[in-house]
């Protein structure tokens, strides 16, 4: 590729001291699960998320788990969520037993509706899972007053969005709980899998702390059935000296989005199309996007992909069978066509190279491979 997807050696190479020597401090301390670096990455992270307590977890698919066990939902319960996310999101609703509820999103951010997760509240309603997609925030104050109205917990599926706000109020801070991955590529990546909830409630930091250990509040005493989730202090350690450099490297992430914004504009008016459009934070929505993915929407997305790669333009799709048409739900009975917009959403988005260390030069190059797909000259 001649633009590559995405370059971690260009974020790692910089600072490799000082992961080598926060491997090395981990390996001389032989604490390698949890333990200190752990405990300091969680209270760093809970700081940084505005927030009392955090809890690290061995990934963000569990950290959306345990919020949902700590908060006992279960069996004979529901819980909605939007179906254009990643399969983490409503497997982890499945596997506490729950039914998982789809409601469409809003075509404007990709998040899930409000209006439309409301409409899908019934009696057996106990959460309700909103995605920050792309790393932009949902419309939380509106969850926020629905869940209030209807007694229901809400979970903020933060996964992709840590170092994001919405009103000055971060990411990681809405809701009863919210769940982080440090997956590699996500904003704030580890060298393997980890995650981290955070919460206001002391109450659901210790069930959690329990439930990642097997349910164990110390001296084998199981108080319930729990689980194996525990972050390497490995991991934690290369976290600790990533998170110091989060916010630029976000800040570059917006620099990057920005210019693409301006420049691809240029494009789409020279062409005269409403082909590719990319989503926005609606006005007044203070929100501040940490594009975790910078997407491009396009009728002819498959063949506007196949003109990229072509021309050596690394890109993907994120995602492109929503949730509710996927196998593994199938028993829930969903059909095409009942979420139209995840659906359109699915069929024409296309995720464009967005990394610290992208130049300005690979920026042009991708611009001027998508005006080539559509007759413009730059």
């Amino acid at each position: 590729m001649s633009v590559p997807f995405l370059d971690l050696t260009r974020q790692h190479g910089p600072i490799r001291p000082e992961i080598d020597s926060a491997l090395a401090r981990v390996l001389d301390s032989g604490q390698f699960l949890l333990g200190p670096e752990a405990q300091a990455l969680e209270q760093e992270l809970a700081a940084r998320c505005g927030v009392p307590h955090a809890v690290a977890v061995a990934s963000g698919t569990d950290a959306i788990l345990l919020a949902l066990l700590a908060m006992d939902v279960g069996p004979g319960d529901e819980a909605i969520t939007t179906p254009f996310t990643f399969m983490a999101t409503g497997g982890s609703i499945a596997r506490t037993g729950a039914k998982v509820v789809f409601a469409d999103i809003d075509p404007a951010t990709f998040n899930l509706d409000p209006a439309a997760a409301e409409a899908a509240v019934t009696g057996r309603t106990r959460a309700i899972v909103p995605v920050d997609l792309y790393g932009q925030c949902a419309a939380w104050e509106r969850f926020e007053a629905i869940a209030s109205a209807r007694g229901i917990r809400l979970v903020e599926d933060a996964c992709q969005a840590i170092g994001a706000s919405r009103h000055g109020r971060p990411a990681g801070s809405f809701g009863d709980a919210a769940a982080f991955s440090f997956y590699p590529t996500k904003n704030l990546g580890g060298m393997g899998d980890g995650g981290l909830l955070t919460t206001r409630s002391a109450e659901i930091a210790a069930r959690v702390r329990r439930l990642r250990t097997h349910g164990d509040a110390g001296g084998y005493d199981h108080r319930e059935i729990g689980m194996n989730s525990r972050l390497d202090a490995f991991q934690a350690a290369i976290l600790r000296v990533k998170a110091a450099r989060a916010d630029a490297w976000n800040a570059e992430r917006r620099k990057i989005a920005a210019r693409y914004t301006e420049l691809l504009g240029q494009v789409f008016r020279s062409a005269g199309t409403e082909a590719a459009v990319r989503p926005s934070a609606p006005p007044g929505s203070g929100t501040v996007h940490v594009y975790h993915q910078y997407v491009v929407r396009s009728a002819r997305r498959d063949d506007l992909m196949a003109h990229l790669r072509k021309a050596g333009i690394g890109c993907t799709v994120y995602y492109p069978i929503p949730l509710h048409l996927q196998p593994c739900f199938e028993a829930l009975g969903c059909r095409k066509g009942d979420f139209p917009e995840s659906e359109r959403a699915a069929a024409e988005v296309l995720a464009l190279p967005i990394y610290p260390g992208l130049t300005a030069s690979e920026q042009e190059e991708v611009v001027a491979a998508i005006a080539s797909f559509h007759g413009v000259k730059v």
